[in-house]
């Protein structure tokens, strides 16, 4: 790729771009998947060449499926969810067509390291892993994700219960996902916000943020701040700090 001159990402190894006379061209590829878009019909099309003269390729056309991750055009703009991943991840839990939840986790929960009886390691990761690959697109379970990935190197019965109600919830929203669409601009808007001592543990908060580019929602987390603040004030700061420098 940078053969074709194209510049490869300093953030991510397997994207590539390139931008030429104001239009712009980028390739992603994982294994011997390659995803490409841009708004340079000929730059594609030139692209595809160079690539069948290195290697056989096959050209799918438009993106519907990609790692798990469903896209759907419409007037609208473009929507992506993970319904499918979400379904099995359901029938292989035995909680499809389970009861429902309103809320990814309880209200006033108090998990804590070490309570409870211990569980298999290997079947809890696993089941935490797959929640947080599914937190690409679902916004609304990161925080109860992060909160249960916080246990994974000791799991214990209680962390395990605190899974359910993500699976309850993600069984009564599984068609949920993200929406791109045109609004006209191009703003950056960044939300944050953080708990005062809201881990049992050791009182250290837990960092939340947002960004919207152009009125789309682009990036979030959820992670526990590395030092235990004095004062709520100090939270909600070094939120604000992570949320727009995350690195």
């Amino acid at each position: 790729m940078v053969s074709f001159e194209y510049c490869q990402s300093n953030a991510d190894h397997t994207l590539f771009i390139k931008r030429y006379k104001g239009k712009i061209t980028v390739l992603i590829v994982y294994v011997d998947d390659i995803m490409v878009t841009a708004d340079d019909r000929e730059e594609m099309v030139h692209l595809k060449e160079q690539l069948a003269q290195e290697f056989e390729i096959k050209d799918l056309g438009r993106l519907k499926y990609f790692l798990g991750i469903e896209v759907v055009r419409s007037d609208k703009g473009i929507f992506i969810s993970q319904r499918k991943y979400i379904l099995d991840l359901l029938e292989e839990t035995r909680t499809l067509g389970c009861k429902s939840a309103e809320s990814p986790i309880k209200e006033n929960h108090k998990l804590q390291d070490r309570v409870g009886e211990s569980m298999d390691i290997g079947r809890y990761q696993r089941l935490v892993g797959r929640l947080i690959y599914l937190s690409q697109t679902r916004l609304d379970i990161t925080y109860a994700v992060g909160l249960v990935s916080q246990y994974m190197h000791d799991p214990c019965e209680p962390h395990l219960e605190a899974i359910f109600p993500i699976l309850q919830y993600l069984e009564s929203t599984p068609g949920k996902g993200l929406l791109f669409s045109k609004h006209g601009h191009l703003q950056i808007k960044a939300f944050t916000d953080a708990d005062r001592g809201g881990s049992v543990d050791d009182r250290r908060s837990t960092s939340d943020y947002c960004t919207f580019i152009g009125g789309n929602l682009v990036t979030w987390r959820s992670k526990k701040q590395n030092v235990t603040p004095r004062f709520s004030a100090e939270a909600e700061f070094r939120a604000m700090a992570q949320g727009y420098d995350p690195e």
